[in-house]
C-alpha cells in the first residue's frame, strides 16, 4: 500500500477508547482485509495529469460497462490545477452491486510514467499494468502498447480504451456507440476514425499473449443510468420543481449548477451564475420570497458567506433549499478531496434559533430523493433545509435504475386559500406555520421585514412580541420532528457489534459488514441519512441491544458521534476516523477496527 494511505485514520487510544474487541470478535480480521479482488469485483484505475484526457476515458469506459449491465463505482481524485500533477479515475466494476471503493488493482491504466510509479505497489496478485512502451518499463505485469503505431496523437485516448474494452470482453459495438454519443455524429470523418481505432486497438490487444482479465458475461443486462451524486441533487431539484437556483463555483459543488443550467431553458427556471457567495443566497431568498422554489450549493468556503443569508431565510420564513459539498479545510484546505468535517459547522450555522433540517445522503440515489424531501419540507415549514454531501459523492458515477417521476409533483408554493382578513404573513398557528402569498398574486398585502416584527410583519421592538415569535418559529420544529426519516438498520438485532455512519461512508460500512458476518462475525450497520433533528426513539433501542458501537466519520473529532452524546447522552468512545482526503474503503476500516 502506497505510504500514507490510512494516514489519519485514527481510533482513539486509551483506557476509554480503545477497541476491546480483540479476542473472538475481531481475531477474523486479518484474514477478510484485501478479499476485494477476490469477491468477483475488477479495481481499474486511470492514473496521468490533469488535460492528458483521462477522465474522458474514464467516463467512456464507465459508460461501456454500465450499457453492458455491470455495476460500477467511481473515484475520482485530482488535484487543484488545470494541468499537470496527479489524477486518477478509479471504477470498480462487477456483476452484483458494487458500494465502495477499494484499494488493491487489478488494472493500472497508465497516461504517463509518475502512475506507474505512485501505483505498482498497489497492484493485486492478477494485477496487470497497461502503458505506452516508450515509458521503459519491463516486466511480467506490463502489457507495453505501440500507442503512436495505431494511431495519430489525438487519438490516443481511444487507443487506450479499445485496448482495455477488449481486455474486459466488452461489445466493440456498444463501445464505439459511447463514444459516437459522446463526440457526436455530425462529423463523419471523426466518428469513422474512432471506430477504426478501436478496432485497430482490439485487434492488436487480440494479438498479445497476456492474462484475461474479461468480466463474466450479463444476460439481458437491465437499462441504468451511468450517474454521480451532482447530478441525481440537478435532477431531484428538477423534479420538485425549482425555478431559480444561483450560485458561484466552488468544487465540489460546481457540476449541480452546469447540470441545471443544461436543462434550464427546457424545464424553465433560472440559472444564475453570482458575483459571490453572498449575493447568491441572498438572490435566492429573493427569487423564493417572489414564488420561485430555490436552491443554493456551495462547499465549507462559500458557505461561510453565507451564514448570514441563512438568518435572513429563518426571519422571514422564506422557504430556501442548501446543499454544501464538504471538502477538507479549514481555509482552502484540499479543494479537491472530500471530508465529513462540517456537520457541525451546519448545525449551528446563522445566528439566532429557528429549525431546520440537515439530510446526508449516502447513494447517489438519496441525493435525488433527500433533494426532493428537502424542497418539499422548505416549502411546507418556511425556512432552510440543508442537503450535506462531500467530493467523493459529488464525483462518484455509479449505476442506477431510472427514476420513477411520473408520480412525483412538484411542491406547492402557496396555499389555497388565507383563513384570515387582513391577511397576517406571520399568523401564530398550532403548528407555527403561517399562511403563505406570493407577493402581486392577490389582493392581499405581503409585508416581510428581517428585523422581528409583528404578525402582520411590520418590525417590532414589543418584547412581549419577540418572545411570541420566537416561540411561534421555533414550533415549527414539533412537525420537523414527526418527519425525520429514521436511521437504516442492517443485518441481527443485538449485534455483538454495531457500526454507525452518515452519508457517504454507507457502503465501505455496509461491505465491512457483509465480510465480517461472512467470517462468522454478528455486526449490523445502523446509517444516518439524516442528522438532525435526531429524535433518539429512533435509533437507541438499535445502540443499548449492541455488544459495542462503533461510529465511522470522515473527520477528525467524531462529530455526529459528539451529537449523539449531546442529544442523547450515550457516548460512543470508539471511533474510526479518517481526514486525510481520501474516502472511506472496507480495508480502511478494517485496518483500524483490528487495531
Amino acid at each position: 500500500m502506497r505510504p500514507g494511505w490510512i494516514r489519519g485514520c485514527t481510533v482513539p487510544i486509551g483506557p476509554h477508547g480503545s477497541l476491546s474487541r480483540s479476542t473472538e470478535a475481531l481475531k477474523v480480521l486479518p484474514q477478510i482485509w484485501g478479499q476485494g479482488m477476490n469477491d468477483g469485483t475488477l479495481n481499474i484505475l486511470i492514473g496521468g495529469e490533469a488535460g492528458q484526457g483521462l477522465v474522458t476515458v474514464g467516463q467512456l469506459l464507465a459508460k461501456s460497462l454500465v450499457r453492458s449491465g455491470y455495476s460500477i463505482l467511481v473515484t475520482q481524485s485530482y488535484q487543484s490545477r488545470i494541468r499537470g500533477g496527479h489524477n486518477t479515475f478509479a471504477i470498480r466494476v462487477g456483476v452484483s452491486e458494487v458500494t465502495a471503493p477499494t484499494e488493491s488493482v487489478d488494472l493500472l491504466i497508465a497516461f504517463d510514467r509518475d502512475t506507474v510509479t505512485l501505483h505498482r505497489n498497489d497492484l493485486s496478485s492478477r494485477g496487470l499494468v497497461l502503458l505506452d512502451e516508450a515509458f521503459g518499463f519491463d516486466g511480467d505485469s506490463f502489457l507495453k502498447v505501440p500507442f503512436t503505431d495505431l494511431a495519430q496523437e489525438r487519438f490516443l485516448n481511444i487507443v487506450a480504451l479499445g485496448v482495455v474494452c477488449s481486455l474486459l470482453g466488452l461489445n466493440q459495438r456498444l463501445v464505439a456507440d459511447a463514444v459516437d454519443d459522446l463526440f457526436g455524429k455530425k462529423d463523419e470523418t471523426l466518428a469513422t476514425e474512432n471506430r477504426r481505432v478501436l478496432r485497430a486497438a482490439s485487434t492488436w490487444r487480440g494479438a498479445q499473449a497476456i492474462p484475461s482479465l474479461k468480466l463474466p458475461g450479463v444476460s439481458n443486462p437491465a437499462q441504468r443510468l451511468m450517474m454521480n451524486g451532482n447530478e441525481a441533487i440537478a435532477l431531484g431539484a428538477l423534479s420538485a420543481g425549482v425555478r431559480f437556483y444561483s450560485f458561484y463555483p466552488m468544487t465540489p459543488s460546481t457540476s449541480i449548477g452546469l447540470n441545471l443550467a443544461a436543462q434550464a431553458r427546457k424545464m424553465g427556471l433560472v440559472v444564475e451564475q453570482a458575483e459571490d457567495e453572498i449575493a447568491a443566497i441572498n438572490m435566492a431568498v429573493g427569487a423564493s420570497f417572489a414564488g420561485a422554489p430555490s436552491m443554493v450549493a456551495t462547499s465549507g468556503g462559500g458557505f461561510a458567506l453565507m451564514v448570514e443569508g441563512i438568518s435572513l431565510a429563518a426571519m422571514t420564513e422564506t422557504p430556501l433549499v442548501v446543499v454544501v459539498a464538504q471538502r477538507p479545510g479549514p481555509a482552502t484546505g484540499l479543494p479537491t478531496r472530500t471530508a465529513q468535517a462540517d456537520l457541525e459547522f451546519i448545525l449551528h450555522s446563522g445566528h439566532g434559533e429557528f429549525p431546520r433540517t440537515v439530510f446526508t445522503p449516502g447513494t447517489v440515489e438519496e441525493c435525488f430523493h433527500l433533494t426532493r424531501r428537502a424542497f418539499e419540507l422548505a416549502e411546507r415549514y418556511q425556512g432552510p433545509m440543508f442537503v450535506l454531501t462531500d467530493q467523493f459523492l459529488a464525483d462518484s458515477y455509479r449505476a442506477v435504475m431510472p427514476f420513477e417521476l411520473k408520480n412525483l409533483a412538484p411542491v406547492k408554493v402557496a396555499p389555497e386559500g388565507i383563513a384570515s382578513s387582513p391577511y397576517l404573513r406571520y399568523a401564530r398557528t398550532e403548528s407555527g406555520v403561517s399562511p403563505r402569498l406570493v407577493p402581486g398574486m392577490s389582493e392581499h398585502l405581503v409585508v416581510a421585514d428581517s428585523d422581528e416584527h409583528t404578525e402582520d410583519g411590520h418590525l417590532t421592538e414589543d418584547l412581549f412580541v419577540s418572545r411570541q415569535m420566537v416561540e411561534k418559529r421555533l414550533k415549527k420544529g414539533e412537525g420537523i420532528r414527526t418527519e425525520v426519516i429514521s436511521p437504516a438498520m442492517e443485518g441481527e438485532a443485538n449485534p455483538d457489534l454495531l457500526l454507525v455512519s452518515w452519508g457517504s461512508n454507507k457502503g465501505a460500512v455496509q461491505e465491512v459488514a457483509f465480510r465480517m458476518n461472512s467470517a462468522g462475525e454478528k455486526v449490523a450497520t445502523l446509517h444516518f441519512s439524516q442528522v438532525w433533528p435526531l429524535v433518539p426513539e429512533h435509533f437507541m433501542d438499535h445502540f443499548e441491544s449492541a455488544q459495542e458501537v462503533v461510529c465511522i466519520e470522515g473527520n477528525a473529532l467524531g462529530q455526529l458521534a459528539r451529537l449523539i452524546r449531546r442529544e442523547t447522552g450515550f457516548h460512543i468512545k470508539k471511533k474510526v476516523l479518517r481526514y486525510d482526503g481520501l474516502p472511506m474503503t472496507p480495508d480502511s476500516i478494517l485496518r483500524e477496527l483490528n487495531r
